[in-house]
């Protein structure tokens, strides 16, 4: 099977100060992609056609259709006229909790909430992730480094987001990148279940944070997310909720932490690079 690639080259037209020069660049390829829990759909979004077999489990672990790996059967990832179905097949027995409240989705790339049919499940409670991680400032200063030299699709379209796990001990682990923001995350979630046991690490995201991000970021269990942009306001409660450290605002020259504090050693004595930048 050949799916479509996560890139092609279009003519364009280059306006400069140079004047009008014509040529190709490469453009971030966008397919539909139903994901579909045993025959029966549960998601349409736009994606880029590349590691849905991660889409799909991180998906399915997100949306908590089910608790762990071990409950999906398999994946099969079947390309049509219209686009790409992922068929993921569950356990009998598992995601009865999720056939009770079967979501119908049709999710352009910028929604991440399209199609629940009640406010509960909007603002439902996320679980809480743990305690291991401790880290200095500039521990987080080299997992944002780390991000930019890994984003392979992103420096040739300038069109996709990323989402990245970094640790202490072995730097940046896995990426993902998508047109979808919370396609990128749901494709990083499905690459880091397949490790075993997961390392405790950061989450790096390219994008703003808004509350669906963050709900997906605790069922992976990240403690300490970190983000180019800023986060919005439940996205804040809800961090604060599961107990992640949420920071946002992340440059070179620092960041701003929103949650959870404790997780950073404090160094008063010296600052630059590598430490949270006075307001």
């Amino acid at each position: 099977m050949n799916l479509p690639p996560p890139a092609s080259p279009a003519r364009r037209a280059l306006w400069s100060a140079a004047g009008v020069q014509t040529g190709e660049r490469l453009i971030a390829g966008e397919t539909p992609v139903a994901l579909v829990h045993d025959a029966s759909t549960t998601a349409v979004m736009m994606a880029t056609p590349a590691d849905l077999e991660d889409l799909a489990l991180g998906f399915t672990l997100t949306e908590r259709i089910v608790a762990t790996l071990d409950e999906i059967q398999g994946v099969d990832i079947v390309e049509n006229e219209l686009g790409i179905e992922a068929r993921i097949w569950l356990k009998p027995g598992s995601g009865a909790a999720f056939a009770e409240r079967r979501r119908q989705i049709a999710g352009p790339t910028g929604c991440g909430l399209c199609g629940l049919d009640s406010l509960s499940q909007a603002v439902r409670a996320p679980p809480q992730v743990g305690r291991a991680l401790n880290l200095a400032p500039g521990d987080i200063q080299s997992a944002l480094a780390a991000l930019a030299p890994a984003q392979t699709l992103g420096a040739a379209t300038r069109a996709v987001h990323a989402a990245a796990w970094w640790t202490k001990a072995d730097g940046l682990l896995a990426i993902r990148e998508d047109v979808g923001r919370h396609n990128a995350l749901d494709k990083l979630v499905g690459a880091l279940a397949r490790r075993d046991p997961a390392t405790p690490g950061v989450l790096v995201l390219t994008s703003r944070v808004s509350v669906e991000m963050v709900q997906k970021a605790a069922v992976l269990g990240a403690e300490i997310l970190v983000a180019v942009s800023a986060p919005t306001t439940l996205a804040v409660r809800t961090a604060e909720a599961a107990g992640i450290t949420l920071i946002g605002i992340a440059r070179d020259d620092g960041f701003e932490v929103f949650t959870c504090p404790e997780r950073l050693e404090q160094d008063t004595a010296r600052k630059g690079p590598g430490h949270p930048r006075t307001p």
